[in-house]
């Protein structure tokens, strides 16, 4: 070979040998640049100058997944077009008759929407006042320290009003659960969350660090009760949990406790006449009650935020969301099946948990017709029997209460297959129970009630508060096995 072209192969192949390294090994960690989050820090924008990545990712949950994955839970879908939950579950409009839930209610969407959501609901929604705020607004806890009882009972807006405007609309922010020196995880709402704890015997210093990626979500993610005075007026805020136990808040728990505080009784239901109380999104309760996952020493972060790579980080993945609308990817970290075989796994028990659901939802729904034809009985003279009334009151509002907490919890029963149908099996048995006592005591009273009763479901569930939202059937749930029209 030429000496001169052999040369210049060689010197060729030492500069491919020298580039190959390079073109297959990513690059070196970078060290992140010190940044200092100064103390009471709220803007996000701020703390994600020293976690760009997990900012980034806090920031994707104002957008719509990319396709629908999930089978019931439909917010996440929907980007700037809430998904009206009374149109899934028409009874739900004749059973929250008389305030704001019955007016509008849809599925929650990203933690971005928050307080968006809230500004743009009907204004029935409001009427309970800063109170509104607890679980929804970085500035809860400053607001209610600063404010006292006027935090609670004062006007949605007017509390609101107090955030600098840049952050009002701002929902879930980094404050909510870090520490801003370490990142080390905190409970930012004392005023409700440590309470809740400590009634329970339970030392909140004492939780382990996988405990509290579970409790700092339950500082939201969890049913609550706004006392009420005399006027009608927000006096405070507290989850009640007092009669249970840490790993067992079981709904006869909250029944119980709910039951023993008439101050929480914060609206009246317009069918029935009764004065009730509420259940809002128990997750935490629902999924604490010695669930599979819980017992195994799962936590929310585990199964919500998976670790994901960005760049060279690993981090948790802060656009929090369902496994389902993320394919699967945080069942995978423990399960070797396929994502198909999982997500079939999850639509297997929540079509049984609607199902279910939708027969103790009507079922509470003739009794609150069947209490309505009762009263219009008695407004005519008839004699009601007392006793049997006042059992079929107490057994309507167990199976309200349960129906209700299974309505309200968002995993649409995954979070705890066999305690959901439990509840669920309870609310029917209740409510069955319920409508025997009231057919004797309207037999009784010479009141003739057919087998079937006109549940008048397009008076509750259409043209809705200063809206006047539609009922649309293309979103109803229709029972999964083909029953409902068997039995309502």
């Amino acid at each position: 070979m030429n000496p001169s072209l052999a040369r210049g192969l060689a010197y060729f192949l030492a500069g491919v040998l020298a580039l190959a390294p390079a073109a297959c090994t990513p690059p070196a960690p970078q060290p992140r640049q010190t940044v200092t989050i100064p103390d009471n820090e709220i803007d996000p924008a701020v703390w994600g100058k020293a976690y760009p990545e997990e900012y980034e990712l806090w920031k994707k949950t104002e957008e719509p997944i990319s396709a629908r994955r999930s089978k019931y839970k439909t917010g996440m879908d929907s980007g700037p077009v809430t998904m009206d939950k009374l149109s899934h579950f028409p009874f739900m409009a004749l059973l929250f008759n008389g305030w704001g839930f019955g007016i509008e209610y849809n599925e929650p969407r990203g933690h971005a929407y928050m307080v968006r959501d809230q500004l743009e609901i009907d204004s029935s929604r409001l009427g309970a006042g800063g109170v509104c705020l607890s679980c929804k607004s970085p500035y809860a806890p400053g607001l209610q320290k600063e404010l006292g009882t006027d935090y609670y009972r004062k006007p949605f807006r007017e509390v609101l009003a107090k955030i600098p405007e840049k952050n009002r609309d701002l929902g879930v922010a980094c404050i909510d659960c870090h520490d801003h020196r370490d990142m080390g995880l905190r409970i930012s709402r004392g005023f409700t969350l440590l309470e809740a704890f400590r009634a329970m015997g339970v030392d909140p210093g004492r939780l382990t660090r996988q405990e509290m990626r579970s409790a700092v979500c339950a500082q939201c993610h969890v049913t609550y009760n706004i006392p009420k005075d005399a006027e009608g007026q927000s006096v405070g805020l507290y989850f009640p949990w007092q009669k249970g136990n840490y790993g067992a808040i079981t709904i006869e728990a909250i029944i119980a406790q709910i039951r023993s505080d008439p101050r929480v009784l914060e609206w009246k239901q317009a069918v029935t006449g009764f004065r009730m109380a509420f259940i809002r999104h128990p997750e935490y309760e629902f999924w604490t009650n010695q669930s599979t996952h819980f017992r195994a020493g799962a936590s929310c972060a585990d199964c919500h935020m998976p670790y994901t790579v960005v760049g060279v980080h690993k981090v948790s993945d802060h656009r929090v969301m369902s496994p389902v609308q993320a394919d699967m990817k945080a069942c995978k970290q423990c399960h070797a099946q396929s994502p198909q075989w999982l997500r079939d796994r999850v639509f297997s028990i929540q079509d049984r948990t609607v199902s279910i659901l939708i027969r103790a939802g009507y079922q509470c729904a003739t009794v609150a017709k069947l209490f309505e034809t009762a009263h219009r009985a008695r407004a005519e003279g008839k004699t009601i029997d007392a006793a049997l009334y006042d059992r079929a009151k107490e057994f309507y509002e167990e199976a309200f209460y349960r129906t209700v907490f299974m309505g309200a919890e968002n995993s649409v029963g995954f979070h705890n297959p066999p305690e959901g149908l439990r509840i669920l099996g309870d609310a029917i048995a209740f409510g069955t129970r319920a409508e025997a006592y009231l057919r004797q005591a309207l037999a009784k009273a010479g009141v003739e009630v057919p087998l079937k009763v006109d549940l008048e479901i397009l008076k509750y569930v259409d043209q809705r508060g200063e809206k006047k939202l539609r009922f649309d059937p293309s979103l109803e749930f229709k029972d999964p096995f083909g029953l409902q029209d068997r039995f309502f």
